[in-house]
């Protein structure tokens, strides 16, 4: 089996961390409960210091929409993102909104209205998710704890995670590329999707050999995908990326259920939008369009391998009513 990411059709190059703080200036950072059943946690991602002051240029796409989210009606609209992201569980969203929304608030004197993002995942195989263990002390651990350097798999908002039937969580990767000169993309995932049997690595069809005990048969999961980059590109040309991180989940063995949920959202650190702009005109550049497959393949690299490494560094986890999810690791024993 893999134990590892040997990609001999890898075209690009990893950055230094292979993580998406390969991207100048983004941070993530992880708090979570590991105690019986609770088995449940949340993640944030800081694109930038001053956000609400200088929002970066984003976009996002729903792929399957059995999820529930905040801020992407306002992304969708603007074009732009003006808080730090948080990723949690199903039930927790509300939570996290507020925990967010105070700290924008704390942090913008002036500030009367914002539009926090939170995105989720259903971990209640794992966590007792009716008991709301989710409070915004995590959100405020985890933002302040946010660096370069993170763990993945069964951490954060991922801890309760199952992907493709064994335990999973968040992943990340990044791969850098020339567009005139050097840039980088990359990608985090919360992954809690799939169905074993389906499950591919390098385009080996690992889950049909580890499927023979899945008891699972309806894809009922969600994954949240976020990108990053640091080259200049559109509202429209991060939208047409998003698109394209269906296919490195389609690699990976996702089959976008009926009952899955599936939302992306990019954006870059190169293009900002002041939030109270000093005149009337102000100029943003953007990737040719002649140009864009190489970011699309750079982030579809992205996707697939940030979903395997969420499969390979997450533990084994025993939570709620004493089940146990297996790890990738030991499945391939």
């Amino acid at each position: 089996m893999h134990d590892r990411w040997i990609n001999p059709a890898q075209e690009y190059q990893t950055g230094p961390r292979n993580l998406i703080t390969d991207v100048p200036g983004v941070r993530v950072g992880h708090a979570d409960v590991r105690r019986g059943g609770a088995q449940t946690g949340v993640t944030v991602l800081l694109p930038r210091p001053d956000i609400f002051e200088n929002k970066l240029v984003a976009a996002c796409h729903v792929i399957n929409g059995f999820g529930k989210s905040t801020g992407l009606v306002q992304i969708e609209e603007l074009g732009t993102l003006e808080t730090p992201i948080a990723l949690t569980n199903t039930l927790a969203v509300g939570t996290c909104w507020q925990a967010l929304a105070r700290r924008m608030v704390r942090d913008n004197p002036q500030l009367r209205s914002v539009n926090p993002v939170v995105m989720e995942c259903n971990d209640s195989t794992l966590n007792d998710i009716r008991a709301f263990h989710v409070t915004g002390d995590m959100l405020d651990a985890a933002s302040d704890g946010a660096d370069v350097e993170f763990a993945q798999g069964a951490v954060g908002a991922g801890r309760g995670m199952i992907c493709h039937g064994l335990s999973g969580g968040i992943g990340s990767a990044s791969r850098v590329f020339k567009a005139g000169k050097q840039y980088t993309i990359g990608a985090l995932v919360l992954t809690n999707h799939g169905l074993l049997r389906d499950l591919t690595v390098l385009g080996d069809p690992v889950g049909r050999r580890l499927a023979q005990e899945e008891v699972k048969q309806t894809d009922q999961g969600s994954v949240i995908v976020i990108l990053a980059t640091d080259v200049p590109v559109s509202t429209r040309n991060l939208k047409r990326i998003c698109k394209r991180a269906v296919v490195g989940l389609g690699r990976s063995g996702a089959r976008i259920g009926h009952g899955s949920g599936e939302i992306v959202l990019a954006f870059t650190t190169a293009n900002t939008v002041p939030h109270q702009a000093p005149e009337a005109v102000f100029t943003a550049r953007d990737v040719a369009d002649a140009h864009m497959d190489t970011l699309f393949r750079a982030a579809i690299e992205c996707v697939e391998e940030a979903v395997f490494n969420s499969l390979l560094y997450a533990e084994a986890v025993t939570g709620f009513e004493g089940r146990t999810v297996r790890a990738y690791r030991d499945a391939c024993r």
